[in-house]
């Protein structure tokens, strides 16, 4: 299996389009102006290199890199230049795609010489898309993912379970994919601060402290282990959103109510394309100055929108009073196709 992710996408994206953006810091997030309320989409290597990192305050990142150059989010540009490179990844022989986003995708092959294929599938991407990319090799899905950060800027890493711990064992726990701060946190209050700390963990110790299904996998992918096969059966959203950043903190009920109306209507009008009927409703609340809280709910089908315009206001009702709101985010989740429901389709969460 292999991983394919590629380096600095979008503002590699940028500089194919502003040659001479090449070599110099650079932040792609909101409109590109720091004086709004937006986030960093991504940082060139150049941007990381002052503590540029996606996620981090638009405002905050300027101040951190003050001659980067600052560049409004073009999501249609990115798709496109994605297809290429997802299209690229279908041509190589044998290959089967399992597109993750945007950037990267698993590959599964068969080949006595994975790190030429690996290679191959660089030169190739390339010279298609003039985009460079990073290639993690593993006998399990969450190895090859794990090895392309060591891989990267443009090369090709191995993990298997015959190195695996020789190279993860010592190596913080938060470093695996899955691992957040918050898990971390929880880990370390019984001691588990290293890959193989957990790895080696009791798995009562887990099973007590995260519940039977993710206690045990936390340590099954401490050990590198779980799936060996890429799925490419095409993906089916599990649910539609959408959210949005005010220039100007709401603080009134009827500004509450207009918005969150406006989020409903734009996220109905993508679940109606595809004409499966609501089952779960979600509102994610910013407050200022930057803490966000998540109320769900789950409601009977219903393809009726005042329906589900009410749990959405079942929701704000939820909310603290009196609390000035920096960002509002409304997610609709619809219920699952039978193949779907019978686990042959890969999810991906929303928020």
């Amino acid at each position: 299996m292999l991983h394919v992710d590629l380096d600095q996408f979008i503002a590699a994206v940028e500089v194919l389009r502003h040659p001479e953006l090449a070599g110099k810091p650079l932040i792609v997030g909101g409109r590109g102006d720091p004086t709004e309320r937006a986030v960093v989409s991504t940082a060139s290597y150049e941007a990381r290199a002052f503590g540029v990192g996606s996620g981090m305050p638009l405002r905050i990142a300027a101040r951190k890199a003050p001659d980067a150059v600052l560049l409004p989010v073009d999501a249609e540009t990115y798709t496109a230049a994605s297809h290429e490179v997802m299209a690229t990844l279908r041509e190589q022989p044998g290959a089967t795609v399992q597109v993750l986003g945007w950037d990267e995708a698993f590959v599964g092959i068969d080949s006595d010489d994975p790190e030429t294929y690996a290679r191959n599938i660089q030169r190739a991407v390339l010279d298609r898309t003039r985009l460079h990319c990073s290639v993690g090799i593993g006998d399990t899905l969450v190895r090859a993912k794990v090895a392309t950060g060591f891989g990267k800027p443009r090369g090709v890493f191995r993990l298997t379970a015959a190195n695996w711990l020789e190279v993860m064992g010592t190596r913080p726990a938060i470093e695996l994919w899955g691992v957040g701060s918050k898990v971390s946190r929880r880990l370390a209050g019984h001691g588990i601060s290293t890959v193989a700390d957990l790895a080696g963990a009791d798995a009562e110790t887990l099973v007590d402290e995260f519940g039977p299904k993710m206690g045990l996998w936390y340590r099954q992918l401490a050990r590198g282990e779980g799936a060996r096969e890429v799925d490419d059966t095409p993906w089916v959203a599990r649910g539609h959103s959408r959210e949005t950043t005010y220039q100007q903190d709401l603080v009134t009920s009827a500004e509450i109510e207009a918005a969150v109306r406006e989020l409903v209507d734009r996220v109905l009008e993508d679940v109606e394309a595809e004409a499966r009927p609501v089952v779960g409703v979600t509102l994610k609340v910013r407050y200022a100055p930057f803490i966000t809280k998540i109320f769900t709910k789950k409601i009977p089908e219903t393809a009726d929108r005042e329906v589900v315009l009410a749990r959405a206001f079942d929701l704000v009702a939820r909310m603290e009073k009196d609390r000035p709101i920096r960002l509002l985010g409304f997610r609709a989740e619809m219920s699952m196709p039978e193949d779907a429901r019978d686990g042959h389709t890969p999810t991906r969460s929303g928020w």
